[in-house]
C-alpha cells in the first residue's frame, strides 16, 4: 500500500471473503499500523460469521488495544446479500463454494441524477425550485405555458460502474448469474484445465472455468488471479483463458484499470 501510494487513511471498510491464511493474515499487521498512527475513526470489516471472536482473541494474546472501533458484519447465507449502501453506491455479499465458508463481492455503483445544461436554465428561466425534479426526469413548462421535454434541458448522467470479486470458490452455474453483466469481474483461476480434477478436490477453479463464468455473464472484462506457484509463467493460464473470453488480462500487482 506504501509502495503504491495508498492512504490508509481512506480505508473505512475491508472485506474479507473467507478465513484462509493468504486471505487474512495481513489484515492483523494492518490494524496495528493503523492504530499506531493513530487512527481514531471507525472502521467496518465484513467476514464470514465467527471472525469476530477470532479477532478479539488475537487482539487480546499480542496485548493490542485499539484506539478506534471496529463494526463487524457477518457473511452468511446461501443467496447475494446486500451488506452495504450509501448515496453513490452498494455492496452485495455472493456465496461461493471452497472448503471453508466463502463470500464474493459486488459493487454496483447507483444511477446519478441527469445533468441539466446550465445554458437552458437560463434560456428558459428555470427557477431553482424545479432543478431537482429536472434532474429525475421531469420536464419544464415555462410561463408561457410551453413544454420543454427533459431531453432538451438535461444529458445523459455516467453509466453507472461495477465490480465483481470472486475468489476462492469451485464453478458453479450461479456464479454467472450473480455477476452478470458487470463491468469488471476478478475470478481466481488457481491451475490451468489439465488440473481440473485438483482444483474440484482444492475447492478452486481453473482458467478456463473463470473465462466460461466471464462469457456465459456477459461481462465487460476478466482479471484472472490466486494463481498456484507452480506456474512460474502465468501465460498458459491467460492464453487458455482468453481462447474463451479474450478480453482476459493477468492480474498483477500494482495494476490499474480505468472503468
Amino acid at each position: 500500500m506504501r509502495k503504491y501510494r495508498v492512504k490508509y487513511g481512506r480505508i473505512h471498510h475491508i472485506f474479507i471473503s473467507h478465513l484462509h491464511g493468504d486471505h487474512v493474515f495481513g489484515l492483523y499487521g494492518l490494524l496495528s499500523s493503523l492504530n499506531l498512527t493513530g487512527r481514531e475513526s471507525p472502521l467496518r470489516i465484513y467476514a464470514p460469521a465467527g471472525f469476530q471472536q477470532i479477532l478479539h482473541t488475537h487482539l487480546a494474546d499480542f496485548d493490542i488495544h485499539l484506539k478506534f472501533d471496529i463494526e463487524f458484519i457477518d457473511l452468511q447465507g446461501n443467496n447475494p446479500v446486500k451488506i452495504f449502501e450509501d448515496k453513490n453506491v452498494y455492496v452485495l455479499s455472493l456465496p461461493l463454494r471452497h472448503r471453508v465458508p466463502a463470500f464474493g463481492f459486488l459493487f454496483r455503483e447507483k444511477e446519478k441524477e441527469r445533468n441539466i445544461i446550465k445554458e437552458a436554465i437560463s434560456k428558459y428561466n428555470i427557477p431553482l425550485s424545479d432543478i431537482h425534479k429536472i434532474k429525475k426526469g421531469a420536464g419544464f413548462y415555462t410561463s408561457a405555458g410551453q413544454f420543454i421535454p427533459n431531453s432538451e434541458i438535461t444529458r445523459d448522467p455516467p453509466k453507472p460502474r461495477s465490480f465483481a470479486y470472486c475468489s476462492d470458490t469451485v464453478y458453479f452455474r450461479r456464479i454467472a448469474e450473480f455477476v452478470r453483466g458487470v463491468d469488471l469481474l476478478y475470478h481466481e483461476a488457481t491451475f490451468a484445465s489439465d488440473r481440473e480434477e485438483l482444483a474440484l478436490k482444492t475447492g478452486h477453479s481453473t482458467s478456463a472455468q473463470a473465462a466460461g463464468v466471464a462469457s456465459e455473464a456477459g461481462v465487460k472484462k476478466l482479471i484472472i488471479g490466486h494463481f498456484s506457484a507452480r506456474y512460474k509463467n502465468v501465460l498458459t493460464l491467460l492464453e487458455e483463458a482468453r481462447a474463451i473470453f479474450p478480453a482476459t488480462i493477468a492480474a498483477e500487482e500494482g495494476l490499474v484499470i480505468p472503468l
